[in-house]
């Protein structure tokens, strides 16, 4: 018997939390596997072992695991891994496969146009983004945004596109709102690259509010969120992995 096994971040702060249960419910209703669990990396109960439990207990024999990331970095790579090979050698007769995080995938760059587009002023000639990713020391973090930053630029055809990070890489936050207030745009959008809210979107919105009164007018789209674009994508994801054992 299958089972849907989503990785979440994981987070102190109770909302976000209360975002990924509400995010997964919507997943599970999508999705016709009936054994369908929410785990998380760290800071959050229950852990991924515990989740491949959870799911063995109720009759699982091979678990399909979505991870709910942005990027593929540290986590992607070592984490999750390290943890289904702890629960694998729990459960040696289990079968667990793994997807990918959501990447550089053309859903992320129309999310993004539907945030901002959920602004008063139009993305137009004397406007910028400013692109905000979380950051890691992982090299692959840099690269990704900067292609997705690319693809939104040219999907939306604004005049400027530029990216910062909030932790691990440069340029940083204070640096990219220090170039964004020299470009001379009027209109400048700022992006937080972010799934969830969290101690990150608070710092951004602390930034934002120290700027300095000047003719430009800044614009803070929503975090990504949980939108409804990703749920298409996770079912569609999950179906790709089980139609995998189904044409083994």
């Amino acid at each position: 018997m299958e089972a849907v096994l989503y990785v979440g971040h994981g987070s102190r702060v109770p909302a976000a939390h209360q975002e990924a249960v509400r995010f997964v419910e919507q997943c599970k209703a999508a999705i016709d596997i009936p054994i369908q669990e929410l785990c998380f990396v760290e800071l959050t109960e229950p852990d991924i072992v515990t989740g491949v439990d959870l799911c063995v207990t109720q009759g699982a024999t091979r678990v399909i695991v979505i991870p709910l990331l942005l990027l593929s970095a540290g986590h992607a790579k070592y984490d999750i891994p390290a943890a289904l090979e702890a629960a694998k050698r729990r459960h040696p007769s289990l079968e667990i496969v793994c997807g990918a995080p959501f990447g550089v995938h053309e859903t992320m760059i129309d999310i993004i146009i539907d945030r901002i587009g959920e602004q008063p002023a139009p993305l137009d000639r004397e406007s910028m983004v400013l692109l905000i990713g979380r950051g890691s020391s992982d090299p692959d973090t840099k690269r990704d945004i900067a292609a997705i930053a690319r693809r939104l630029q040219e999907k939306t055809n604004a005049p400027h596109v530029d990216v910062c990070f909030l932790a691990a890489i440069h340029p940083t936050l204070d640096e990219g709102l220090e170039r964004a207030s020299a470009s001379g745009y009027r209109h400048v959008f700022v992006v937080p690259y972010l799934l969830f809210t969290g101690l990150l979107m608070k710092t951004v919105e602390r930034k934002l509010r120290t700027l300095p009164v000047s003719h430009q007018q800044w614009h803070l789209c929503s975090y990504l969120g949980y939108h409804p674009r990703l749920v298409t994508l996770i079912q569609q994801q999950v179906q790709s992995l089980s139609a995998a054992k189904k044409g083994a």
